[in-house]
């Protein structure tokens, strides 16, 4: 007898991650989200994004949210892993996903407008409507999602919307395309303050989508081994 199909899923193909792979080592979340790519249902349409920058956050480091001691705003933290913790950024929202163990977490860096069959051109035209570019004019497809609040508001993603909630897959979830980068690049995250753990390499970039992230961790005067590392699919450990 065939299997039934799963009616709880937008389109039969789909693939939503589950909870297992969010309650997990916050590096270890981090590091496989790269190449998975968010849907977000925006009235008929399906907005998608492929992840191509994370970073993880520990309740033991200085750099995290979670080391600033448990609130009602904060709570999502603190739950399972496979929980939404939105919060808001220089003026916009930002996307993180709760880890393993209290107080962890990944925050989606950066993505990739990601076309197919489900995010076809309507979609990727909705995405530039809602992320226009500084002067009104469409905003370059390599930069759409190149951040962390762009990222949020082209994909309309808000914070009163999704903050402490759990995936959805008739609205909001992680679709697994079995898409795996071929090299990574492992640094230290952007944007902590100085004594707050800044040097901790918690940063994680798809290597060929180097050039649309936050900050190109390849840019001139940058040095492997220094500033970087690079990890391929054949390493089984995070330095």
């Amino acid at each position: 007898m065939p299997d039934e199909p799963n009616l709880s899923l937008p389109w039969p193909e789909a693939s939503p991650l589950p909870d297992s792979f969010f309650n997990r080592d916050a590096l270890t979340v981090a590091r496989a989200l790269l190449g998975k790519v968010i849907r977000h249902r925006v009235g008929d349409l399906w907005l998608s994004a492929r992840i191509i920058e994370t970073e993880a956050y520990y309740l033991v480091e200085k750099g995290s949210h979670a080391s600033l001691g448990y609130t009602e705003k904060r709570k999502a933290l603190f739950l399972d892993g496979g929980h939404i913790y939105m919060y808001y950024a220089r003026g916009g929202d930002s996307l993180n996903f709760s880890a393993g163990g209290a107080g962890n977490a990944v925050l989606i860096k950066s993505g990739h407008p990601w076309k197919d069959r489900i995010c076809g051109d309507d979609a990727i035209a909705r995405m530039r409507q809602l992320n226009p570019a500084a002067d009104g004019s469409p905003r370059p497809l390599g930069k759409l999602c190149a951040g962390q609040t762009l990222l949020c508001r082209a994909m309309g993603l808000k914070v009163p919307d999704w903050d402490a909630q759990r995936f959805d897959p008739q609205r909001l979830f992680v679709d697994d395309l079995d898409e795996e980068p071929a090299l990574i690049i492992q640094a230290a995250r952007l944007g902590i303050p100085r004594g707050r753990d800044e040097h901790l390499p918690y940063r994680f970039v798809d290597a060929a989508f180097a050039a649309f992230c936050t900050r190109n961790p390849l840019r001139r005067g940058q040095v492997e081994g220094h500033d970087y590392h690079l990890l391929g699919p054949q390493d089984a450990h995070l330095r």
